[in-house]
């Protein structure tokens, strides 16, 4: 219920992104973020209980108000990476009535994988960083 503007800026902005990026109570630390193609997107999300998630990654595409591209499988400048759990995920947006259409698609490198990220709550978490990124872009 934000207009699309607003969306990026919540997603364009480290500072802002850290703020809705991963459920709450848990928080995030953007450690890079190099926003354009072939960029580093390092987040490190931390739980209430010592919990913790390290997930370098590199932007492969980004068109602004519109798309964002992003995987785990690389890192910054295009380097090979071997995460825990691999993805890729497209970001777009568009305007519709009053706010926009916000499409999250996100990939995995088989169907065990992601099975396994649906085990660990992915769809929750996902949708409540829906939540958490509406609110944040509408306090921008």
């Amino acid at each position: 219920k934000v207009s699309r503007a607003r969306i990026w800026q919540a997603w364009s902005d480290p500072a802002a992104l850290a703020q809705w990026w991963c459920p709450k109570p848990w928080t995030t630390e953007v450690r890079a973020f190099e926003f354009h193609a072939g960029g580093a997107f390092h987040t490190f999300m931390q739980g209430p209980n010592g919990g913790e998630s390290d997930n370098p990654g590199c932007f492969l595409e980004v068109v602004p108000e519109q798309r964002i591209v992003f995987t785990s499988m690389l890192t910054g400048g295009w380097r090979p990476n071997a995460p825990w759990l691999g993805l890729t995920a497209v970001i777009t947006m568009a305007d519709e009535a009053e706010g926009t259409r916000y499409t999250a698609r996100v990939m995995h490198k088989d169907a065990a994988d992601s099975k396994r990220h649906e085990e660990l709550g992915f769809f929750d978490g996902w949708a409540t960083c829906l939540v958490q990124l509406e609110e944040a872009a509408a306090g921008i």
